[in-house]
């Protein structure tokens, strides 16, 4: 499929959705800007918590469709999850002030204020959009920009999950009390649902890098939403390289390399309808930017900079640091796509080669650390966070810890709270704090979900709190220290990671403000994937290390007092052999025997 007929084919509702960082955003907005241009009206709706659409477009956006400057024909909005929460608190409680007693409203502000909330708030304003036909009727187009892959499929199966328990509830209760203002809303739902499986009206665009595991996570992506119905898909393959210099084998081995992962792609996705978008020599911001991306031509602009300083601190010499402080947790963060199951995999083995006891876990939904790895490692164990398996223990455990006090109504009242979708949030947040708090004996090395879905898994403590105190159960000491435990600099260590690009790099500043916010302070930053520390003849590779001097400068000069800068990987870092080498690039550049011996 050409990128003409896929502007032109375009269903009425698109939705993209792929792995952190395989430039949904850009594509999203590029397509918008070429439906503009050829004469639609068209609404691009961000669905994620860390959203970067008015950076992109350069454009202040709000809750609202705001046009936006020089796209004629194109509108944009945010779906803001804590100012949806704060809205529907109002709407559920208004109506009560000056009527119910002022102890009594403030118990229902406090039921509303919890983790819950702003899930199903920010659900509901999603549900108005994808369901409500009044709501985007001037539209020619809807377009939704979502977060990564797993917080994607939470909330595209949020429809038939509200459905089902509100179809299935006989107490007329939920985590979120009455479920009146629910039920209201029960064909709204059931309207998304039959809109998200309308082939006629939604296509599901999963986009992809051309590398083994963006591409495995499309696959996931397909055949899971295909599961609940959306069978229309699409296949985007972005940043395709094609060498403009035979002699620089970085550029070689960059081609072979996503040759390779398109000639191996699981049989689901080859047989989808796909498009191949070339990589570009800057990441396309604006609409001006933004507007040649998906015209398949690749235009290479003189350097802007000077190359970036070579005396970099590397990531050996920041693991070396780590490693003195003795053990503790450090957790990676920052946006979808920057490479912190990567970095945090490196840190984790080299810890291990120094023959530290450590353990490596994620609390990602789409999961890759044990594909990282791929091996075992003496020292190393590895677990994952599986939402599924930890909501089964959790309502195991409230239900043997209160089911002895309740009467045959009571239980039954217990067991339908439980099946509600939100009771996922609180144990996914009781096994985080569980990890963070393992024993003082053990490097614990925490990859984190991307930003949006990380904030708001760290802004649940105090929402944790009141949701087992509603179903009586004992609040675990884990999570009674995870505040205290994640604001001790000399236990939990944070690693910032970004690429040296401009929306990575903010997304990950107004991460580090939020943390300092809540008393939570960043270890250090790490750069990854650098083509400024590599000599390049290729133009485009020239092209991209070059634009990286204002971004690298501006973290080491206003936001980081530590920095690691990684250099971009010929082949990808999978295996220990690979990660040693990885986490082995100090300043000094160290051999591999090295490290492995300190």
């Amino acid at each position: 499929m050409t990128i003409s007929d896929f502007i032109n084919r375009a269903a009425r509702i698109l939705f993209f959705t792929g792995k952190g960082g395989v430039g949904k955003t850009s594509l999203a907005c590029a397509t918008g800007i070429a439906l503009a241009a050829g004469g639609k009206k068209v609404l691009l709706v961000s669905t994620d918590p860390a959203s970067n659409l008015d950076e992109v477009l350069d454009t202040k956006l709000s809750g609202r469709p705001t046009p936006v400057p020089g796209a004629g024909g194109l509108f944009a909005l945010n779906i803001d999850p804590e100012s949806a929460a704060a809205a529907y608190r109002e709407r559920v409680v208004g109506p009560y002030r000056g009527v119910l007693p002022d102890a009594a409203v403030a118990s229902m502000e406090e039921q509303l204020s919890g983790a819950c909330t702003v899930e199903i708030a920010a659900f509901d304003e999603f549900a108005k959009l994808l369901g409500d036909g009044h709501a985007t009727a001037e539209f020619d187009h809807v377009l939704f920009d979502t977060a990564p892959t797993g917080h994607t499929i939470r909330l595209l199966s949020l429809p038939a999950a509200w459905t089902g328990f509100i179809a299935t509830n006989t107490t007329g209760t939920s985590c979120l009390g009455p479920l009146a203002g629910l039920e209201a809303q029960k064909e709204l739902y059931a309207a998304s649902l039959r809109s998200l499986s309308d082939e006629e009206t939604t296509t599901l665009v999963l986009v992809s890098r051309p590398e083994s595991s963006a591409l495995a996570e499309a696959e996931r992506t397909r055949n899971e939403l295909a599961g609940i119905g959306m069978r229309r898909q699409v296949l985007v393959v972005n940043g395709f390289f094609t060498a403009h210099d035979n002699a620089d084998s970085a550029a070689a081995a960059l081609e072979a390399r996503g040759l390779q992962a398109l000639a191996s792609m699981p049989a689901g996705l080859s047989a989808l309808p796909r498009v191949e978008v070339p990589l570009c020599a800057v990441p396309p911001m604006g609409v001006h930017g933004l507007s040649g991306l998906l015209s398949h031509e690749v235009v290479v602009t003189p350097a802007a900079f000077a190359a970036a300083p070579r005396e970099w601190p590397g990531l050996g010499d920041l693991i070396e640091d780590i490693a003195k402080q003795g053990p503790g947790v450090v957790m990676t963060m920052g946006k979808g796509g920057v490479g912190k199951t990567t970095i945090a995999a490196a840190i984790a083995v080299s810890l291990a080669e120094r023959g530290r006891s450590v353990h490596l876990s994620t609390t990602d939904p789409a999961a890759h650390v044990l594909k990282t790895v791929n091996g075992v490692i003496p020292g190393l164990r590895i677990s994952r966070i599986d939402p599924k398996s930890e909501t089964a223990a959790y309502t195991a455990e409230v239900l043997h810890q209160t089911g002895s006090a309740l009467d045959t109504q009571g239980m039954a009242l217990l067991e339908e709270d439980l099946r509600s979708p939100c009771t996922e949030e609180i144990a996914v947040f009781r096994a985080f704090a569980e990890i963070v708090a393992s024993r003082d004996s053990e490097f614990v090395v925490l990859d984190t979900a991307p930003t949006g879905h990380t904030l708001l898994l760290l802004d649940a403590a105090e929402a944790y709190h009141r949701e087992v105190s509603r179903t009586n159960s004992d609040v675990p000491e884990a999570v009674k220290r995870l505040l205290p435990l994640l604001r001790d600099a000399a236990h939990t260590r944070i690693l910032l990671v970004a690429l040296p690009e401009a929306t990575p790099v903010h997304e990950a500043a107004r991460l580090q403000t939020d943390l300092h916010r809540a008393g939570i302070n960043t270890y250090a930053w790490v750069i990854n994937q650098s083509f400024s520390l590599s000599s390049h003849s290729d133009p485009l590779l020239v092209a991209r290390g070059t634009q990286e001097e204002p971004f690298l400068m501006e973290v080491q000069t206003t936001l980081a007092e530590r920095v690691a800068l990684v250099p971009w990987q010929p082949a990808a870092p999978v295996g220990r052999e690979a990660l040693l080498d990885l986490a082995g690039r100090a300043a000094k550049d160290p051999t591999l025997e090295e490290v492995a011996s300190q």
